[in-house]
């Protein structure tokens, strides 16, 4: 299973170059941090040319499922990521180490700071 970084969503649903090589996996899920990590984005001006209900309709795209993790299990698995202050990646890579999955992700200190095994680099 594919947890996607909130870019790698942000690419598939722009159709973005860097989002080709998802094409092959059958189901990818997406976090709710993923989620509100958009509306702040939306919010601070770092998303630009989104429509007004791009947080509701990246919610909603059939292209992947909304995944949900135990809160607490979540909360404290993202607790061991102290390699970051960035709560929206440490509850990332805590979400796809929970589920078992890996991480389809482009930032690189995610990269440089999660297992290879746990990662597919975009």
């Amino acid at each position: 299973m594919i947890l996607l970084d909130t870019h790698a969503a942000i690419w598939i649903a722009r159709r973005h170059r860097r989002a080709a090589a998802l094409k092959r996996y059958p189901r990818l899920y997406l976090s709710p941090v993923s989620i509100l990590e958009v509306q702040f984005l939306l919010e601070t001006g770092r998303l630009q040319g989104a429509m007004p209900d791009a947080v509701t309709a990246l919610a909603a795209d059939p292209r992947w499922f909304v995944d949900e993790p135990p809160a607490e299990r979540w909360f404290l698995a993202a607790c061991e990521f102290v390699w970051t202050r960035d709560p929206f990646d440490r509850l990332l890579a805590a979400h796809a180490r929970i589920r078992g999955w890996k991480l389809a992700t482009a930032d690189e200190q995610l990269l440089d700071s999660l297992p290879a095994s746990d990662v597919i680099a975009l």
